[in-house]
């Protein structure tokens, strides 16, 4: 039996993750597919334009077999911890023969040398590393300095994989791989279409999720039908039937929480990725809360990119805090599994029942019996799984008519048939 796995956001689903899928079928003969994916908040510093459930429903009609919750302090995180938390729980499975990502690249082989140096970290690549970082020079930018330098096959090719947000994603996956010593294999696939940051949908029928969410940002019913050669029809549905969610929606809770601490006299050093410069940034602007994405405009910087500022202000609105991401790290990051859905026939899944005999961590399929269950780090993600859950179905339901939210601890499991 072959297990394969994808991470991913679907934020939205659209074809280009609908041709991943028929790939890992038709090309790797995969059984099962699970799919770890993002819950309510991503790793842009943003709502997901749809809830997690409605999601993990087009997942499975589209061809994943299980979808289980990346727990929001890796989902809303920079590249390498969001990569750490779903490989963690990947790993944690037990069962996964396969994890398939796309890539700008393409090249698992260049991939894999790539991740191999800024994972083994040498003196010498550590040493150039932080000379470029002190130049001035941006993260991505100073690494592949590094690599340069150290690596004596570097190319013109390899200079463009640290440019790359797939790449850089696919960089993080196999470095987390290869310091786990997982028996996970790591493969890749060309991504196909528009590429990450286009913002406009392409004529080939791949737009990206930004350009698709861009799209959608506008007169929602005028746009859906201008969508429906970009995404599957499940998505599309999906889309009719759910209220969209997007960084505005969280202006009023944002500038709540910054007058919050500001007029108690404290600050936001304590908040997940923030610090002390940025904590005294976001506390002298702290009054100039239009909306929340004029307000990450307004502060960022050269040092402090408008994405980091985007997770760094959702981190203070959720009370994600440092010490807690610390502590998570600290006991191997993903500590449960939450299972969102999965199909299944006559009611039951060979590949649940396979991961419950081989996982290494719980599999939760009531988030209330985990709160009664669990202490410690477990406990701590849990809740704030929980709380993050929970703020973003208030958000959804004061847009919608106002109406009362659902509650995260009432919610059900997602199951169809195989």
């Amino acid at each position: 039996m072959k297990v394969a796995a994808v991470i991913a956001e679907y934020n939205p689903f659209h074809n280009g993750h609908l041709y991943q899928l028929h790939t890992i079928r038709k090309t790797l003969k995969a059984d099962y597919i699970i799919v770890v994916m993002s819950g309510d908040f991503v790793q842009r510093g943003e709502p997901a334009i749809i809830d997690k459930y409605a999601r993990c429903r087009i997942a499975l009609e589209c061809g994943a077999d299980a979808v289980f919750e990346l727990p929001v302090y890796f989902s809303l995180a920079s590249a390498e911890y969001f990569a750490q938390g779903a490989v963690s729980l990947l790993d944690k499975l037990g069962v996964v023969d396969v994890l398939h990502f796309g890539s700008e690249c393409g090249d698992i082989n260049l991939l894999c040398e790539c991740a191999d140096i800024i994972a083994d970290e040498s003196d010498d690549y550590k040493q150039i590393l932080n000379l470029h970082l002190k130049a001035g020079k941006s993260f991505p930018l100073a690494r592949s300095e590094a690599v340069r330098a150290v690596s004596p096959s570097y190319q013109k090719e390899t200079a463009a994989i640290f440019s790359s947000p797939n790449n850089i994603l696919a960089l993080e996956y196999i470095k987390a791989l290869k310091q786990r010593k997982s028996v996970i294999t790591p493969l890749t696939l060309k991504r196909e279409g528009a590429g990450f940051h286009d913002d406009v949908l392409s004529d080939n029928h791949f737009a990206s999720a930004n350009a698709i969410r861009k799209k959608l940002s506008g007169s929602h019913s005028d746009n859906l039908s201008t969508l429906a050669t970009h995404i599957p029809d499940a998505c599309l549905e999906a889309l009719k039937h759910n209220e969209l969610l997007f960084p505005n929606d969280f202006s009023q809770l944002l500038l709540y929480k910054l007058l919050q601490i500001v007029d108690f006299g404290g600050g936001f050093s304590h908040f997940y990725d923030v610090g002390t410069e940025l904590s005294n940034v976001i506390a002298a602007n702290s009054m100039n809360v239009s909306s929340f994405e004029a307000f990450a405009h307004l502060c960022k910087s050269k040092n402090l990119t408008y994405t980091r500022l985007c997770r760094a202000l959702m981190h203070t609105v959720l009370d994600m805090t440092q010490q807690s991401a610390d502590l998570l790290q600290q006991h191997d990051y993903c500590q449960y599994a939450r299972l969102l859905g999965f199909r299944s026939e006559n009611g039951k899944s060979e590949l649940l029942s396979l991961i419950g005999q081989n996982a290494s961590i719980p599999i939760i399929t009531s988030p209330a019996k985990g709160l009664q269950r669990f202490t410690g780090s477990t406990l701590v993600s849990l809740k704030a799984d929980i709380h993050a859950a929970n703020i973003y179905e208030s958000v959804k339901a004061q847009k919608m008519t106002p109406m009362s939210p659902l509650n995260e601890l009432t919610r059900e499991i997602i199951r169809l048939p195989q």
